[in-house]
């Protein structure tokens, strides 16, 4: 001050006026400076003492002027108080946002991060302020310095995250940038920025089938404006923490940021930035997470099915390449597991959009044929979803439910799928025709597998029943002979009847008469003898055709029951 006023005197003006533009901390602070230059007691606190410090710094107040001056004054405070507070350091480094430029020029942002990064990492136990009552050194709660004998409850790891929480994006970034580079678990820094970012962003709540969301005030009641909001999402998502590139986040915290982003109408670029984030980690997310209502008002449809096909083909672009490698032999392992429940979660968003009037069929075509075929394991959900789009539009024509059908691959379906198919109606004719083919081929498969099996478990039991049924045959190919011998007999004694009665008629004698019908009495006890025996073995030759049925019949059944329990 001195300086300044000797160079204004030496103008020759009468009046010495000093003008002090960007003075730190403002005219508040230069009060505070002047009355402790007239003796006036000060009285230093976590909120006046950076603007404070960097006054002094700023005007050279130092120990050339005298003994305690204000630079060594605030000095103190910072080493004494300051820094071993959580709560005064975080107050002290909120004041830093009011003297960016100089708090960074004098080290004070640094140092009071560095504070805070250090006791992050330690135990929260430990400290005074969040540990409540002092302790004994065997852990109990001190009151009066006497023991009481209880426990103290352990604080969890993000107790830090509301004072944090209360810093500036830029201040907060730094924060979390060292605490990651001091290799604080990645998990904890993930967790305080999903709770920085849930805080002071809308919290969109999605309901399946309304595009309506709600807007949810800070604690203190404020809410930023849409421009705030906007130029923070935009901030955050550009962060590149080891904790945004692990999959530590959730996926659902990127796609929330993806409709406030929408509903904010942010740049190009971010909505590209996130929608790749969300691919990287598709295989994480949930169905309620791809259900995204539509917010563009050039697309009819109820939901933002643009998006999730351009998610997805990130997501092959990221991770197609190691999942195809693990598949050249024929077999999914476990690299190709992520590629495995995208399909699923794909064909699942299928059935769920499905039923829109307005989901133009090459959108719907597109998207379920950007899954690659050794994805999916099974097709049945890529047939519930083709199904459902059928049943809510069922004005396509011939051709078109045609091509949309080519997409299922008819050997991969269940059997119970293939149950419903060939009976659904709405498929187009040649579909269900194959269906019924795959069905008998997999039907000759399952008995072809089933029999060795069958030879090797129950092979002396199938070996007597098979002598069996050859006895049978044989035994009926000898009563069929004995019967073919049995008929001639009984054709020629007709034969013999006849020329007895023409004899009869034309009135042979009485005595030659009465030997011929003693003749014909024994051939008639013959007669009635070899009908009676013909009976019998026409009724041996049913019960063996029936025993040999039920023989067959209890062997199809054991084939059955062993085919379904292999």
């Amino acid at each position: 001050m001195e300086r300044r006023i000797a160079e204004a005197s030496k103008e020759g003006d009468d009046k010495c006026l000093i003008q002090i533009s960007d003075f730190p901390g403002g005219d508040k602070t230069f009060e505070l400076v002047a009355k402790f230059c007239y003796g006036v007691k000060l009285e230093l606190t976590a909120s006046n003492v950076v603007c404070l410090r960097c006054a002094a710094k700023h005007l050279g107040m130092t120990e050339e002027y005298g003994e305690g001056n204000l630079i060594s004054q605030t000095g103190k405070f910072f080493n004494q108080v300051v820094f071993k507070s959580w709560k005064y350091s975080i107050k002290a480094l909120q004041c830093c946002d009011e003297v960016l430029k100089y708090a960074d020029e004098f080290n004070i942002t640094i140092k009071c991060i560095e504070s805070l990064a250090m006791r992050a990492l330690a135990d929260p136990n430990s400290f005074v302020e969040y540990g409540g009552p002092m302790q004994s050194p065997g852990g109990s709660v001190l009151w009066n310095g006497i023991s009481t004998g209880a426990r103290r409850e352990d604080t969890s790891s993000d107790w830090w995250y509301e004072d944090a929480s209360m810093l500036s994006f830029a201040l907060f970034k730094r924060l979390i940038t060292l605490m990651d580079s001091r290799r604080i678990r990645e998990e904890i820094v993930a967790g305080s920025l999903t709770y920085y970012t849930r805080k002071y962003l809308p919290v969109l709540k999605r309901r399946r089938h309304s595009g309506s969301s709600s807007i949810t005030p800070l604690s203190n009641g404020s809410v930023l404006s849409e421009e705030e909001q906007k130029h923070l999402l935009e901030e955050i998502q550009e962060l590149d923490l080891p904790c945004m590139q692990k999959g530590l986040l959730p996926t659902k915290f990127f796609v929330d940021m993806l409709i406030i982003a929408k509903i904010l109408k942010a740049g190009p670029s971010c909505i590209e930035n996130l929608e790749k984030r969300i691919g990287r980690q598709l295989d994480q997310a949930t169905l309620e997470d791809l259900v995204m209502p539509s917010f563009s008002h050039t697309v009819e449809t109820l939901y933002d099915v643009d998006s999730v096909q351009r998610i997805l083909d990130h997501f092959l672009s990221w991770g197609a390449s190691s999942s195809c490698s693990s598949v050249d032999d024929g077999n999914l392992n476990e690299s190709s597991q992520p590629m495995t429940a995208v399909a699923k979660l794909i064909d699942g968003y299928l059935a769920e959009v499905a039923p829109d009037a307005n989901l133009k069929l090459p959108k719907f075509q597109a998207l379920a044929a950007s899954v690659p075929d050794y994805a999916r394991l099974l097709d049945d959900g890529l047939y519930r979803a083709i199904d459902i789009y059928l049943k809510h539009h069922p004005w396509l024509a011939e051709k078109e439910r045609e091509d949309l059908c080519r997409l299922l691959d008819c050997q991969k379906l269940s059997t119970e799928a293939c149950t419903h198919a060939a009976q659904n109606e709405r498929l187009p004719l040649r579909i269900i025709v194959q269906v019924l083919f795959i069905e008998q081929l997999q039907l000759k498969a399952s008995v072809a597998e089933c029999l060795p099996v069958l030879g090797e478990s129950t092979k002396g039991g199938w070996e007597t029943a098979v002598r069996e049924n050859q006895d049978l045959k044989v035994g009926m190919d000898k009563m069929r002979m004995r019967v073919c011998e049995l008929e001639k007999e009984c054709s020629k004694m007709r034969q013999e009847i006849e020329k007895l009665d023409k004899t009869t008629k034309g009135g042979g004698a009485f005595g030659s008469g009465s030997k011929t019908w003693e003749n014909v009495s024994k051939k008639l006890g013959f007669g009635m003898k070899l009908k009676s025996h013909q009976m019998d073995s026409a009724q041996k030759v049913s019960s063996l055709k029936s025993n040999n049925e039920n023989v067959k019949i209890e062997k199809l059944k054991d084939v059955k029951e062993r085919q379904e329990k292999y």
